[in-house]
């Protein structure tokens, strides 16, 4: 991976930004390039795709926590399990870049890819921060002689980022069409660390764009000119000019090598298995349908399996429940009541080479987001079929297959017989488990077009993004209830301790872009940034 990033720095300066800059009288420096400066293009790019996910979204990380997949029980080692995000960050740094590219791109037209590109960055950004706050400068954020831009309405910003997705799309089919062979060429093999071609990129635009409209399902009805049920049966039924992904070969995966470490290495993890267990929320369902991806990426309880249980006997498999003090979920975990994670999956490799795939943009959440299009009557089609290659989709970037056998390694350090009377090692073979993939199919068989099948999809959805897809599983939480996230212990740490429904905005907005910035709570929040109430987004 090329990072480049001094070298940006020293060649691009741009002054506005979502929350804004102060401009001062400083003399030009003649030996830095000014705004002007003409960028490499591939250096733009390469910024853009090595910094698109940020560290909170990666495998482990707070967005882990938040979408309950992994809970904490220490904080000195892996921090805690607070619902209390404050005030969010911004995706500025994405803008920027984004209209560098787009400025760059089209001195000499608007129909190379890199412009194509700088369409798709610009409207990811503006998704980034409004689902996240609300209204968000966007229209007029970047613009260096306005260093208090106005703010978008929450509707205004998906209706301009769905445009501009369009015109990505547009732009890289037509450079297609023109060239054919073009579809399978890597657009920038220095620029794009995703190494993505033409043809991929046009299908990451497009199953990206049907993200973004599933995620206006509360809008769907009241919000005619948004076209978001139209939108996304364009998309569907005219695949030669909207191609979608068509398999796991087309995911937007961000890889991790021995600089670029895996999260457990980066963020000073290893070897400390011990301090953190998988959720209640994931391990719970996946329990109830004897989902075979538990024993891949979990261990049993060692207390149960001391107690007699089998290390392939799902009812030994524990989740840990956030609603608890770290208090009480280390002294549970120290008795070994809670399942573990893979320590061979996870904390062996520092390139992260033993863990799965992490998918940011991907195929099975596709798969999922059509069926449940198609669950609400917005496109025709079979919902079992797509939601069903969702699955099967998942289990493949597990490396699953029918009748495997698999290794249950011992999950933690520990001498204390009471729950490693072997005296196992740390990532010793502890048993064996088989996958029955038949089985879970039948346990999770997709029950119709009705609000049981459309909980199955949700819930699905929410099991293939273990660990992936940043906080889009949170998001897919607030916006349907669907898998209950647990709340209301202390635990949560929020006033009320239950789960926010959004961030509060950049704490620089209060400070350079007052007015806008009070206005925007006025007509959203009663003039409070109140992370308690819901956005136009999900109310």
């Amino acid at each position: 991976m090329k990072r480049s990033l001094i070298a940006i720095a020293l060649l691009i300066t741009i002054g506005s930004s979502f929350t804004s800059c102060q401009k001062g009288n400083l003399i030009d420096n003649p030996n830095v390039g000014g705004a002007n400066t003409l960028v490499p293009l591939p250096l733009l790019l390469n910024h853009l795709t090595a910094t698109l996910i940020r560290s909170d979204e990666q495998p482990f990380a707070v967005s882990s926590v938040g979408s309950q997949y992994i809970i904490a029980n220490y904080q000195y080692y892996r921090g805690n399990n607070n619902y209390n995000y404050g005030n969010t960050s911004d995706s500025y740094d994405i803008l920027k870049y984004a209209l560098k590219l787009e400025q760059q791109s089209s001195l000499a037209n608007k129909t190379n890819v890199y412009y194509g590109l700088s369409q798709f960055f610009k409207a990811y950004s503006g998704v980034w921060l409004t689902q996240r706050v609300g209204d968000i400068p966007f229209s007029a954020a970047g613009d260096v002689n306005n260093l208090t831009p106005k703010y978008d309405t929450q509707h205004d910003v998906y209706k301009s980022a769905l445009t501009m997705l369009d015109n990505a799309n547009t732009v890289i089919g037509n450079l297609v069409k023109l060239t054919p062979t073009l579809a399978n060429t890597k657009v920038d093999a220095s620029g794009d660390i995703f190494g993505l071609t033409y043809v991929q990129w046009q299908k990451l635009i497009n199953a990206y764009r049907l993200r973004v409209l599933i995620s206006l399902s509360k809008r769907a009805t009241d919000n005619a000119d948004l076209q978001i049920p139209q939108q996304f049966a364009t998309i569907i039924n005219n695949p030669t000019q909207y191609p979608i992904m068509t398999s796991n070969a087309d995911n937007m995966v961000y890889a991790f090598n021995t600089i670029n470490r895996y999260p457990t290495f980066s963020l000073g993890f290893n070897p400390y298995n011990n301090f953190a267990n998988p959720g209640a929320t994931y391990v719970s369902i996946a329990v109830a349908t004897k989902d075979p991806r538990l024993f891949v990426n979990s261990t049993p309880a060692p207390a149960l399996v001391t107690g007699g249980k089998a290390v392939n006997d799902f009812t030994a498999y524990v989740g840990s429940d956030i609603n608890l003090a770290q208090s009480a979920l280390l002294d549970n975990s120290n008795k070994g009541q809670y399942s573990f994670s893979n320590f061979n999956r996870y904390y062996v490799s520092s390139s992260g080479a033993s863990a799965e795939p992490f998918i940011f943009i991907g195929y099975p959440e596709m798969c999922f987001n059509i069926a449940e299009a198609i669950n609400r009557g917005w496109v025709t089609g079979t919902a079992s079929t797509w939601y069903l290659a969702g699955i099967n989709a998942s289990l493949a970037n597990f490396g699953l297959t029918q009748g495997q056998s698999l290794n249950i390694t011992f999950p933690i350090s520990s001498t204390d017989a009471a729950i490693n009377p072997r005296g196992l090692k740390q990532g010793d073979v502890w048993g064996t488990a088989t996958a029955d993939i038949a089985t879970f199919l039948a346990n999770v068989a997709y029950a119709g077009n009705n609000t049981t099948g459309l909980n199955q999809i949700l819930t699905q959805k929410y099991m293939a993004m273990v660990i992936n897809s940043g906080w889009e599983p949170f998001f897919n939480f607030r916006r349907t209830g669907v898998p209950a996230f647990a709340q209301g212990g202390a635990g949560i740490g929020t006033p009320n301790l239950q789960i926010p429904r959004r961030w509060l905005y950049p704490s620089t907005e209060a400070s350079y872009n007052t007015d806008n910035y009070k206005a925007a709570l006025s007509s959203q929040y009663g003039g409070t940034d109140d992370p308690t109430k819901d956005s136009w987004l999900t109310k």
